[in-house]
């Protein structure tokens, strides 16, 4: 029996949800005709022409109250429609880390999440809703940030997207809803020494970098301070160094690195610091559940710890 696929769009009031999702269902990729549910967490000022979507085969049913959105609510949902895919407009100030985690019907399989963000609000509900904002993020799968002007600081926007999850994609749009093309950032580094020299403060930024651009690292050796974790059951001659890295805030605080091998790694200590030289591959690495930088060392030194030990990415 085929899966129903699921396509969760969450993001807070008034982020553009309704509209993307009305134009989702017009678009040819969804307006087959196939039975849709359409589950409503929250309602704005945009409204949905229920008689027009019955018609096109899409019924929409009312969540009023987070607790009511339980597996036996959505096996409910099933039996009496029988959709083919569901789409569900998720409240941006619920818990989307515990709904995406949680049991559904039993045939409800997800399928995409996608977060909506006014880019033009999005600094103030960062600085007042900072941990909500990163939970939201932390199961999406793509970002896209409306409203935006050309002159805000995009690159940072992005990088408060990856700092929580590494794999999201992030997109930009206008007012008008033209795509907005940000380009790469450039790393506050020299990518032409060598090695290529990741200062102190800037170790986050280089993760992040490292993460997306493999043209610019594969091949290249790196020079940084990190401090050194050897996880249980970790393949021999291997070890992390890396840095505690704030994703969200104070509370969030994460050890970040990548696998870096090196014959001495028995002679290393938990947490102890050292000035890493290596050499950086891309290869696949279950621990990534992908592929991957990987640091092969060509020198390792104890060093003393850097002036602050965690570290920002913006």
């Amino acid at each position: 029996m085929l899966e129903v696929p699921v396509y969760v769009i969450t993001g807070f009031l008034e982020s553009g949800k309704t509209t993307f999702i009305r134009e989702v269902l017009a678009s040819p990729d969804f307006a087959d005709g196939e039975r849709t549910l359409l589950l409503l967490c929250e309602e704005g000022e945009e409204e949905y022409d229920e008689a027009d979507l019955r018609r096109h085969n899409i019924y929409i049913e009312r969540v009023e109250n987070e607790a009511d959105l339980t597996a036996a609510y959505m096996e409910s949902l099933q039996k009496k429609h029988k959709p083919e895919r569901v789409f569900i407009e998720f409240n941006g100030t619920w818990d989307s880390m515990k709904f995406c985690s949680s049991d559904w019907a039993k045939r409800w399989e997800m399928a995409q999440v996608i977060t909506l963000v006014d880019g033009s609000t999005f600094e103030v509900y960062l600085q007042n809703m900072r941990q909500m904002m990163s939970n939201i993020f932390m199961y999406t799968e793509l970002v896209i940030f409306n409203r935006c002007s050309p002159d805000q600081d995009l690159q940072k926007f992005r990088r408060t997207v990856k700092a929580v999850n590494t794999q999201a994609v992030c997109s930009f749009e206008d007012a008008e809803g033209e795509v907005i093309d940000i380009g790469k950032a450039q790393p506050p580094f020299d990518l032409s020494q060598d090695p290529v020299v990741i200062p102190d403060e800037e170790f986050g930024l280089w993760y992040l970098d490292a993460l997306d651009n493999r043209e610019r690292y594969d091949g290249k050796t790196v020079e940084f301070r990190g401090k050194v974790m050897i996880p249980r059951k970790f393949p021999e001659n291997a070890f992390i160094p890396g840095r505690n890295c704030m994703t969200c805030c104070a509370n969030d605080i994460r050890f970040m690195g990548f696998i870096c091998h090196s014959k001495y790694t028995d002679r290393l200590k938990q947490k102890q610091w050292l000035d890493v030289t290596a050499e950086v591959r891309y290869e696949f690495v279950p621990e990534y559940e992908g592929t991957g930088p990987v640091l092969y060392a060509r020198h390792l030194k104890s060093a003393e710890p850097p002036a602050e030990d965690t570290v920002l990415f913006n």
